[in-house]
């Protein structure tokens, strides 16, 4: 409960340890998760345990090095966005080895940190998957949360949404699709979003299916 003492990393993984189940590891790969490096708790266990915990910089880190799936989901979590810093950030993205584990990390911690507006222009230019869906993922966690921010940083994005609209692999174009409908949908930026949708569908069968998704959601 906040307020309470810190945990140990012991004693986090032991609750890890204790709420794992066989039948969610073997569901994992349905989800496209990989299920080798996994113990199997439910995602709605884990949100509910880190609920009312006080943030712990410390302990994430250490649930992070231990390098298992929920491990790290319990670090993205529990982690003090206040105290994430850019080459956190990149160390982390850089060790993403599925989808779930960056859009919880981008949804629930790296949309907070100091400095989040950095980091999508570095990642779209990369050519690794993960990193890449993650400059994305971000950007359409930012347009839901960040309240706060101008148009300029999605406009931005935008921009690099373009040049990512070609990347057929399905988890990038997925990420692409949801940031710029996010963009459109919730930043008042409906017309600059089907203006993208004009200047990409022309560019090859993923960008067509994403400016069609694009208009759909915004019609």
């Amino acid at each position: 409960p906040a307020g309470g003492p810190a945990l140990t990393p012991a004693e986090a993984l032991v609750w890890l340890e204790g709420a794992a189940r066989e039948d969610q590891r073997a569901a994992l790969a349905r989800y496209g998760i990989p299920s080798g490096n996994a113990m199997g708790v439910p995602m709605a266990a884990m949100v509910g345990w880190a609920k009312g915990r006080p943030k712990d910089h410390a302990l994430a880190a250490a649930l992070w090095a231990d390098g298992r799936y929920e491990a790290r989901t319990l670090a993205a979590l529990i982690d003090d966005p206040a105290q994430v810093t850019a080459s956190q950030m990149d160390d982390w993205v850089a060790a993403f080895d599925n989808w779930a584990i960056c859009d919880t990390a981008a949804f629930r911690l790296f949309d907070r940190a100091p400095d989040r507006w950095s980091r999508p222009a570095v990642w779209a230019v990369s050519e690794a998957l993960y990193v890449r869906r993650a400059a994305f993922a971000l950007l359409w966690a930012l347009a839901l949360h960040d309240k706060g921010a101008g148009d300029a940083g999605f406009i931005a994005g935008l921009r690099l949404a373009r040049d990512a609209a070609v990347d057929d692999r399905p988890h990038v174009q997925k990420a692409v699709s949801m940031a710029v409908r996010a963009v459109g949908q919730h930043r008042g930026l409906g017309q600059a979003a089907l203006d993208w949708a004009e200047q990409v569908e022309p560019l090859g069968r993923t960008a067509a299916r994403t400016a069609r998704e694009v208009r759909k959601a915004l019609a």
